[in-house]
C-alpha cells in the first residue's frame, strides 16, 4: 500500500528486507483472538518514510520502485538479508526512581515474598524515600540512560509511571522529570500518574485515597495547565493491604473526570476483582491479573480493556503467570511491558516477548503482536503506532537476521542492527 507517485525527497527508505513485518494490514486497532496469532509480513519489502516521520510506503521491492520511479533518500539503508519489525512499544514501566533494591533480591532468593519486603519497610517504601530525597535533575540524570537502553534494545515507545512520591510534591516531580525527558531523548514517553502506588506510612487506605483525590489530582490539573507535565493515564495499585475495590473505583473516576485515561494494576497478587472494575469503568487497560477471574476476563471483553501482561514479575517474584491462553480464547488483547522498576530490572522486550512464550505459553508471532500493536492499543496509540502502514509512523527494528523469530528467540541479545525513530 502506498500513496501516489511523486517525485519528492523522503526521509527514508529502507529496501530489501527478507521479510518486512507489517504486524497489521488493515489498520486493525489491536489483534485479539485467533488474530493475535496472524502478523502481516511482505517478502522482499520496502518501506519509505515521509518528512513528518509517517509511513507513505509499504510493499515489494518492485512494487514501491515502480510507484516512486523518481523519489530520492536522505536515508537509504539496504536491509538484504535481514528483517525489519515495528518498534517495540512497552506497556508498563516504572523508570523514574532512585536508590536500587539489589539487597532486595538476595532476600527474594531466600524465599521473602513481595509483601513480606513492603511489610518490613522494603519495596516501594524504599524507593519512595529516595527519590522523596532526590531532586528534579538528579532524578533525571538517572532516567535518561536508563530510556537510552530501552531504546538501543528497541522500544520506540514507552508507558512511563510515577508512583514513588506518594504526596503531591514527589509525584508532580516524577511527572515533571518525565516531560522534560521528552524533549532530550527520541524515544516516546507516555506518562501516568499513580499517585495511589501504595498507602504511605503512617497514613491509613482511606486517608491515602483522600489525598490523591482532593491534594495530588488538583495539583495534577494545576500542573498540566502551566505545561509543566503531561500525564495521558491514571494508575491504582489495587491490591490486598493497599488499595481496596472501593478505593481504587474512587480515585480512578477522579482522574477520568480530568481527562486521564483508566491503565490500573490489578489482580496481582490477590483476586481483587480487577478485571470486572476495568469492564465496569471501560477502563483502557489493566496490568498483571495473574489471579483474575473468569468474571473478569469476560467483563473486560465489553470494551474490550486490553490485559497487560508482565512476565518480568511472575518470574522475579515467582508468581504463577496470569492466564494468558484464557485472555486469547476470550477474545481479549493481550499486550506486553517490561514492568522495568527496582523490584524487575529489565528493560529489553525482546527478553519479555521471550519470557512470555515460555512462561505464558504464547506463540512467538501473539508475543510480537502483544508488543506492538496491541501494547501501543494498551496506551490509546494504535493508531498512530505498533505496525508499519501506511499513515503510521515509520519506527521501526532492523534485525541482521533471515526470520523475524530470532529477536525473540535469541534470548538476550538478539542481532538488532539499527533503531529507527521518528
Amino acid at each position: 500500500k502506498m500513496e501516489a507517485s511523486r517525485p519528492d525527497v523522503f526521509r527514508l527508505r529502507i529496501r530489501n528486507a527478507k521479510q518486512l513485518v507489517t504486524v497489521c494490514a488493515n489498520k486493525e486497532p489491536f489483534k485479539a483472538g485467533s488474530a493475535q496469532n496472524e502478523i502481516a509480513i511482505v517478502a522482499n519489502g520496502t518501506l519509505i518514510v515521509g518528512q513528518d516521520g509517517k509511513i507513505v510506503a509499504v510493499g515489494t521491492d518492485a512494487e514501491v520502485a515502480a510507484a516512486f520511479p523518481n523519489a530520492a533518500f536522505e536515508v537509504d539503508l539496504d536491509a538484504t538479508g535481514k528483517v525489519v519489525v515495528p518498534g517495540f512499544v512497552d506497556g508498563h514501566t516504572h523508570p523514574v526512581w532512585s536508590g536500587d533494591r539489589v539487597h532486595e533480591f538476595a532476600m527474594k532468593l531466600a524465599g521473602a515474598t513481595y509483601m513480606d519486603i513492603h511489610a518490613a519497610g522494603g519495596g516501594i517504601g524504599f524507593t519512595v524515600k529516595h527519590t522523596r530525597e532526590s531532586s528534579e535533575d538528579e532524578l533525571l540524570e538517572l532516567l535518561l540512560p536508563r530510556l537510552q537502553r530501552m531504546l538501543n534494545a528497541g522500544t520506540t515507545m514507552v508507558e512511563c509511571k510515577s508512583g514513588y512520591g506518594l504526596e503531591a510534591e514527589t509525584e508532580m516531580k516524577m511527572l515533571r522529570v518525565l516531560h522534560r525527558a521528552r524533549a532530550l531523548t527520541p524515544i516516546e514517553i507516555v506518562a501516568t500518574f499513580l499517585g495511589a502506588h501504595s498507602v504511605p506510612k503512617g497514613s491509613t487506605a482511606d486517608e491515602a485515597t483522600r489525598d490523591v483525590v482532593e491534594k495530588q489530582i488538583p495539583a495534577l490539573i494545576e500542573a498540566k495547565e502551566k505545561g509543566e507535565i503531561s500525564p495521558e493515564n491514571i494508575d491504582v495499585f489495587l491490591e490486598k493491604g493497599v488499595f481496596d475495590k472501593a478505593q481504587t473505583k474512587q480515585i480512578l473516576e477522579a482522574g477520568h473526570k480530568c481527562g486521564l485515561n483508566l491503565n490500573f494494576h490489578g489482580d496481582e497478587i490477590n483476586y481483587m476483582e480487577a478485571g470486572e472494575l476495568g469492564g465496569e469503568l471501560n477502563a483502557l487497560a489493566i496490568s498483571h491479573l495473574e489471579k483474575v477471574s473468569e468474571g473478569g476476563i469476560q467483563a473486560m471483553k465489553l470494551r474490550p480493556t486490553v490485559a497487560v501482561l508482565l512476565p518480568t514479575t511472575a518470574y522475579i517474584l515467582r508468581l504463577h503467570p496470569p492466564p494468558a491462553r484464557k485472555f486469547i480464547e476470550s477474545s481479549v488483547p493481550v499486550a506486553l511491558g517490561s514492568d522495568f522498576n527496582p523490584n524487575a530490572h529489565c528493560l529489553h522486550m525482546s527478553m519479555v516477548m521471550h519470557l512470555a512464550c515460555v512462561l505464558m505459553h504464547l506463540t512467538m508471532p501473539e508475543a510480537l503482536v502483544a508488543a506492538t500493536i496491541n501494547s501501543a492499543a494498551s496506551l490509546g496509540k494504535s493508531d498512530t503506532h505498533g505496525s508499519l502502514e501506511v499513515g503510521k509512523y515509520g519506527d521501526c527494528v532492523v534485525v541482521d537476521a533471515a526470520a523475524w523469530e530470532h529477536v525473540i528467540y535469541q534470548l538476550g541479545d538478539p542481532p538488532i542492527s539499527h533503531v529507527i525513530k521518528h
